[in-house]
């Protein structure tokens, strides 16, 4: 077993890569097999999520909510510098209502689940995004409205609910933080919580690929469907993912963080928070029926950039530089 998890551990960017072709294959070869695999969306992240917390020894977490620099830095990269961008990318569509309000909800929204793995595989500090997590999550409740106000008008701040958000960060951060924390505790005093410890840090790539292959199979045929309509917006999620990521680098060097800490800043500019304001965009009116397709679409652009990052990131972040080769 041990060498099985070593050999995937060693080639996880063309696993990611494959699992997303799976799921593409899946989706579009029986597009009936959408809502069964949407409904094992969460339950898979959950999963995905709770061995990324097992990895973590909690202590960290609470070291990590005192560091105010950090904590600073992220929210800035997240609340300040990329509303800015995401105003100038969104004028690409904004002749379009419901392209525009997918666009703005998703790329308004900072990650607060998957992040924290990726962060992890690329050497970033998972403890420190743990630690921002409510930080965020409550700041995006917060301003979403404001900014959507400021960007589309006042008509489409309606469609936004603190329910989806709040449900997500129960099932997908509380829940599977708790059970860790249970799971942590009995390990310092039984083998079997050790065992399981050490079971969820092996399983950390196939859970991986499976979150990849269940979300992309689920979206990619209501994509497909609206490919012309879409197309437009895949330059804007492109362009974004490569942007952010060079203001959350940016930030993390002018605060003058370490290494792990600058890469999870730059994860979190970079990653945003589609899986949760889906269900938000799918509660809009048909003339926006656009909206929900918009979200998806940053959903397929963003896992694909995110494995490409898990690769790029260590490379260029590093030794207290950002962008300079070896």
């Amino acid at each position: 077993m041990r060498r099985l998890v070593g050999w995937w551990d060693d080639r996880q960017v063309p696993l990611y890569l494959a699992a997303v072709g799976v799921g593409a294959l899946a989706g579009l070869g029986v597009p009936q097999a959408a809502p069964t695999l949407a409904r094992a969306v969460t339950p898979v992240l959950a999963l995905l999520l709770l061995a990324t917390f097992l990895g973590v020894p909690l202590v960290q977490v609470g070291r990590a909510s005192r560091d105010v620099r950090f904590l600073v830095t992220v929210l800035t990269a997240n609340f300040v510098a990329v509303p800015v961008l995401v105003l100038g990318l969104s004028r690409v569509v904004a002749d379009d209502p419901g392209l525009l309000l997918g666009v703005l909800l998703v790329l308004l929204t900072p990650c607060i689940d998957y992040v924290v793995v990726f962060t992890g595989l690329a050497g970033g500090s998972r403890a420190r995004l743990l630690a921002a997590a409510p930080l965020l999550m409550v700041a995006q409740l917060l301003l979403l409205p404001v900014y959507l106000w400021l960007f589309a008008g006042a008509g489409v701040v309606a469609v936004v609910e603190p329910g989806p958000f709040l449900e997500a960060f129960g099932l997908l951060v509380a829940l599977p933080l708790a059970v860790a924390a249970a799971v942590q505790a009995l390990a310092r005093r039984h083998r079997a919580g050790r065992a399981v410890v050490d079971g969820a840090a092996g399983a950390m790539v196939p859970l991986m690929a499976a979150t990849l292959t269940v979300v992309v199979g689920s979206q990619v045929a209501a994509v497909g469907a609206r490919v012309a309509d879409l197309a437009r917006v895949v330059p804007v999620y492109v362009a974004f993912v490569v942007l952010a990521a060079a203001l959350g680098a940016l930030a993390g060097r002018a605060a003058r963080l370490d290494v792990p800490a600058r890469r999870a800043v730059l994860f979190s500019a970079a990653t945003r928070n589609s899986l949760v304001v889906l269900p938000l965009a799918l509660a809009v009116p048909d003339a926006l029926d656009l909206a929900p397709l918009a979200v998806v679409t940053q959903t397929l652009v963003e896992l694909v950039a995110m494995v490409v990052l898990v690769r790029v990131v260590p490379v260029v972040v590093r030794d207290g530089a950002v962008g300079r080769a070896r």
